[in-house]
């Protein structure tokens, strides 16, 4: 019995640290209040962060029909991409910008639920307010899609939303992975940030988190075909010309042609300037083996 009375007292405030600890972390609001997004460089932003790579509707040649439906399949379940238009019930136009936020960088719902981490925020994180609220200004100018989003599929333990808090304790950090000079810092945002390329080229560990020790070094493709190729300079020998140039047309230098998922990352970089397709290719060639 005195066991239990120190056993109890004990329990309960283990649970309340936990309780505590998973609890979503939010930004401040104050930062956004004085930003007026600017649509039209939102859009550049929208394009980098392949946001219609991944909700816009399967079904559907408009790649600005954001009602979302693609099904990302996973070792932790099949994570269905959700409905971000500015349709006010099933999308996102009832939030703020403060709420988007919270969203993109912070993995965190206006009811406070966090997001699982198929959505990239551990890379939007490092996104700037600037670009955030541009962003947030050119998805308001989209057609809003009265579609709901699918829920995903998903089963215990994985299904407990309170868990991924305790994931973030963990593995969302707001600092950059390569140290670099201030001439590959625009590469550097581009490929750890709005790009988030490190979500498919690097290997994770077993709660799913990125390995960082093997940064771009190649990883088994989510989708269980295949591999994603490693980006390292042990295993990656393309010149800086060829990947700018893959980046814009989707040849390589064997004269194949891009293909799967990667057509869509294409696609986005070729609407981008030469300059920051350059500046990928910098970054790129300034990585260093595992």
């Amino acid at each position: 019995m005195r066991l239990l009375k120190l056993l109890v007292p004990a329990a309960l405030v283990a649970a309340g640290a936990g309780f505590w600890l998973t609890a979503p972390d939010r930004v401040d609001p104050g930062r956004f209040a004085a930003l007026a997004g600017d649509a039209a460089s939102g859009e550049s932003v929208f394009t980098a962060s392949g946001c219609a790579s991944c909700h816009h509707a399967p079904e559907s040649d408009d790649n600005l029909a954001l009602s979302g439906g693609q099904a990302f399949p996973s070792d932790f379940g099949t994570f269905h991409a959700p409905n971000i238009s500015p349709d006010p019930e099933h999308g996102i136009g009832g939030w703020t910008l403060a709420q988007f936020a919270d969203a993109v960088t912070r993995g965190v719902s206006p009811e406070g639920a966090h997001y699982y981490p198929a959505f990239p925020y551990t890379a939007y994180i490092r996104m700037t307010d600037g670009d955030l609220a541009d962003l947030w200004a050119y998805i308001q100018t989209l057609p809003p899609q009265a579609v709901p989003s699918k829920p995903h599929e998903v089963g215990f333990p994985f299904n407990i939303r309170r868990s991924v808090g305790g994931w973030k304790q963990l593995y969302l950090d707001d600092g950059w992975v390569l140290d670099v000079p201030p001439e590959l810092e625009r590469g550097r945002y581009l490929v750890e940030a709005l790009a988030h390329c490190a979500e498919c080229h690097t290997p994770r560990d077993a709660l799913g988190g990125l390995d960082t020790a093997r940064w771009m070094a190649g990883a088994p493709n989510p989708s269980g075909r295949g591999t994603i190729p490693s980006l390292t300079p042990d295993q990656f020998d393309w010149s800086a010309t060829d990947i700018a140039y893959y980046l814009e047309t989707g040849f390589t230098p064997d004269f194949d042609s891009v293909g799967g998922h990667m057509a869509a990352v294409v696609s986005n970089f070729s609407q981008l300037t030469a300059e920051d397709r350059a500046a990928v290719a910098a970054y790129v060639k300034a990585l260093k083996a595992p």
